[in-house]
């Protein structure tokens, strides 16, 4: 087993103060061998932060990302799975599925992880699955007014990926679990 936490859109300070103590709580170090971040952290300290969780921390630059030399995209490989990530923004339209399939195929990855629309995804398309964690922090978005904070939580095993999603609803966590098997 091999915990991938995948998180986005954070926006400290400039959108958001911060991370639910809901959620601080359930983000124990130790126990996440990697993570996935698909941009716009903001700032060095957002970064630190996900360092005291997991040593391995992949980053997107997003287009509030104080960070220039994060790439554009990146690919990592986990397990079985080679797992593509970008931020979101340069897809047009933003989260459009032909144009994430694109991307998907010319980086030949079995996930695709973006980001920029602060609204958690995830499905399968041809064959393929594609995960949008959404806003950690639920930070505002100009084009989603009632933005439901959330991350993902990705436990692969073998060809199977079971991907729990975690949303706060209030003062809430619901968790939503999700199986993609690699064909």
């Amino acid at each position: 087993m091999v915990l991938v936490l995948v998180v986005g859109d954070m926006h400290i300070p400039y959108r958001a103060s911060g991370l639910s103590p809901k959620f601080k709580k359930l983000l124990v170090p130790g126990k996440i061998q990697h993570i996935l971040c698909t941009g716009n952290l903001s700032t060095r300290e957002s970064y630190d932060y996900l360092k005291t969780l997991a040593s391995d921390v992949h980053v997107v630059r997003g287009d509030f990302d104080d960070n220039a030399n994060y790439p554009e995209q990146k690919v990592v490989t986990v397990g079985q799975f080679r797992i593509g990530m970008c931020h979101g923004h340069q897809i047009c339209p933003w989260g459009d599925i032909e144009s994430l399939a694109l991307l998907q195929r010319q980086l030949d990855v079995d996930i695709l992880l973006f980001g920029h629309t602060q609204k958690f995804e995830a499905y399968e398309h041809e064959n393929r699955f594609y995960i949008n964690p959404g806003s950690i922090t639920g930070a505002y978005s100009p084009t989603n007014t009632n933005v439901t904070p959330s991350f993902v939580l990705m436990d692969i095993q073998a060809g199977t990926v079971v991907t729990y999603v975690y949303q706060l609803h209030g003062n809430d966590v619901k968790v939503e679990r999700i199986e993609y098997h690699k064909s």
